[in-house]
């Protein structure tokens, strides 16, 4: 039987997800440039950016809100803090889901921040949710390892309250310095889909066009690195050790640091943010 995509990208976080977990901590996705540059640490730019977001959205208390690809839960578990919402973070890994489970609870918040395992392919339809039932729904870095991210969002829209947002980061390609064409980009890019099970990396607008394909209305869509090479919170000097990383299937992660770092230096690797709504 034929390994599908979706099985692909869970067991990569068999071994990827305790790797990340050592080396990252609970906040797995790239900080505000600008709390970057103001020296902030790499977990205090993340959750700039996050509640940049959340305000972005108009989370609540009281709101629930889903978050998809919630990994270990850091961003799910901050999200619930500073909104008072109650959120639902998914993920197709019970690895994952676990150590984000624990998380919250040592936090005291494991009332109000919930994690789920669900199945490959139920992101495409997000049935456990009744339509117009949600106040937000929020991904951080992790639609970029979806085949069918129109579907997801399709999903989203139809989960989602009149009126409520999905808020979004996640890594894109783009043109940059000499390397304009898909074929000059693609040497870069391609590397990166492999080493870290993603089906195809998307640019800024072709995500905008498919969250208008769905419904949504788009309040913002920018890459968050314009002009610049994106480090964000992994410098090229590997402060935080991904090239001496030894735990399980080493090799994949040292890897993936060579191929990340190669398409971020030709400046064709960054990541972006958007905020669409779904009219009221």
């Amino acid at each position: 039987m034929n390994t599908t995509v979706e099985q692909q990208v869970r067991e990569y976080y068999n071994h990827a997800g305790p790797a990340y977990h050592a080396l990252m901590g609970q906040f797995w996705h790239h900080g505000d440039l600008e709390a970057d540059r103001a020296g902030l640490s790499p977990e205090d730019a993340a959750k700039a950016l996050a509640r940049k977001q959340v305000d972005a959205a108009g989370l609540r208390p009281g709101d629930t809100g889903l978050d998809f690809g919630s990994g270990v839960g850091g961003t799910a578990v901050f999200t619930a803090e500073i909104s008072g919402a109650n959120v639902v973070g998914i993920s197709n890994n019970e690895w994952l889901s676990a150590r984000a489970r624990e998380y919250a609870a040592e936090h005291g918040l494991g009332h109000q921040a919930v994690f789920l395992t669900v199945g490959d392919e139920d992101y495409k339809t997000l049935t456990p949710w009744p339509t117009g039932s949600l106040d937000m729904v929020s991904f951080y870095e992790s639609v970029c390892h979806l085949p069918d991210k129109a579907a997801f969002f399709a999903a989203a829209f139809r989960v989602l309250k009149p009126g409520a947002a999905l808020i979004g980061v996640d890594w894109i390609r783009r043109p940059f310095g000499d390397y304009r064409t898909e074929e000059q980009i693609a040497p870069f890019i391609r590397p990166v889909e492999e080493v870290i099970s993603i089906p195809g990396l998307g640019t800024l607008d072709e995500y905008r066009e498919m969250m208008s394909a769905s419904g949504f209305i788009i309040e913002a869509a920018e890459d968050l690195f314009p002009d610049v090479e994106c480090w964000g919170s992994t410098p090229p000097d590997d402060g935080q050790g991904w090239g001496e990383y030894e735990g399980e299937q080493n090799t994949v992660i040292h890897d993936g640091k060579r191929v990340l770092d190669a398409a971020r230096a030709a400046g064709v690797f960054s990541v972006a943010r958007w905020v669409a709504r779904k009219p009221g």
